[in-house]
């Protein structure tokens, strides 16, 4: 085949091209036609074969043929392109199209958790009172945990907090004590007494039931001075259960037990659901129990670098779950983590 045969072989191609490219309505089609033409396995590849049956004045003239037609299919192909992803973004817009007519649609916005509600009550309560809000770790070390509270290896009180260990001195918190341990040792008294509350979670190896939880949440208090007294510490319980359940609410103070405290008490308050006559919430006695407190231990002062002799203290614990549940009259702890919206909503 001479070189007049080739070119007009090659103006077949290029006109079966540009009639191939006129029923091309889809970007998928188009691609496929350009691999056809412009493929290794298309036409104009095999037009090189001819090259070795030409003479040398001619194969630079099949050359510039082919390299003619492949760029004329290209700038076809390239403007079909360029029209064709126009028309598809056009049918998008017009498909997604928005009515600005139509109402429009609210998003649902979250609230805090009800035990965010009642952590956020008592330490606004406690800070218009001067105490200062610090949180801690909640992994710690035994020394800080237990050894720093009045509690030494193989102490039996440890059981009723038995907990979760990750190695032989570091653990999940039972408490958030070793906070108040850290800032006494950490608290210059040159300056002034210690007034702070330790808001944070807890764990506990306990199990899972109405009541009982392996976490929990705690706030615990620590007032340290010269001259601060049981009556003191009284006084700021009875106003924090005013606070939670209402002004017409009355406290009392039985003996108890606790390492950390000497005396130690608990604190009851008038049953706010039948005004102490006795009903199912406060198991007819009138009154229910919402937290543990006492003096600090001497002994517990002595460790973390107070003097007992020249400085004495009060400390209480209360749980935020125990406060929600007697509150709002829920039955389950449970219901507390388990992110139901249904039950969330209603606070």
């Amino acid at each position: 085949m001479d070189i007049k045969e080739i070119n007009s072989h090659l103006d077949l191609v290029l006109a079966k091209a540009e009639k191939d490219l006129e029923e091309v309505t889809e970007l998928k089609d188009l691609q496929a036609v350009k691999v056809s033409y412009l493929g290794k396995k298309g036409p104009l590849k095999a037009a090189m074969k001819y090259m070795k049956d030409l003479s040398n004045e001619e194969k630079p003239l099949l050359g510039q043929a082919i390299n003619k037609v492949q760029e004329a299919i290209n700038e076809k192909i390239e403007a079909l392109q360029v029209h064709l992803e126009e028309k598809a973004l056009e049918e998008a817009l017009e498909k997604d199209a928005l009515d600005v007519t139509l109402p429009g649609r609210k998003h649902a916005t979250g609230h805090r958790h009800v035990l965010v509600h009642i952590m956020e009550d008592i330490e606004d309560l406690f800070v218009e009172m001067g105490y200062q809000v610090v949180e801690g770790y909640e992994i710690e070390s035994d020394h800080y945990n237990f050894e720093m509270m009045n509690l030494p290896k193989n102490h039996p009180a440890r059981d009723m907090q038995d907990t979760f260990y990750i190695t032989d001195e570091v653990l999940l918190r039972t408490h958030t004590s070793p906070v108040q341990a850290r800032t006494m040792e950490a608290h210059d008294f040159s300056k002034g007494p210690l007034k702070m509350i330790s808001p944070g979670r807890v764990f506990r190896r306990d199990d899972d039931d109405a009541t009982h939880s392996h976490q929990f949440h705690q706030i615990e208090g620590l007032v340290v001075s010269k001259d601060v007294t049981l009556a003191d510490l009284k006084g700021t319980l009875d106003l924090l259960a005013k606070e939670l359940f209402g002004y017409d609410r009355a406290t009392r103070l039985r003996p108890s037990y606790f390492p950390f405290t000497e005396p130690s008490v608990e604190v009851d308050v008038s049953c706010f659901k039948c005004g102490g006559e006795g009903c199912h919430v406060c198991k007819g006695t009138g009154w229910i129990e919402i937290l543990g407190c006492g003096m600090v231990h001497p002994h517990v002062l002595e460790m973390a670098g107070v003097d007992p002799k020249e400085y004495q203290g009060f400390a209480f614990g209360i749980g935020a779950d125990r406060i929600a549940m007697l509150k709002y009259e829920i039955e389950d702890i449970r219901h507390l983590y388990q992110n139901d919206q249904r039950f969330l909503n209603q606070f």
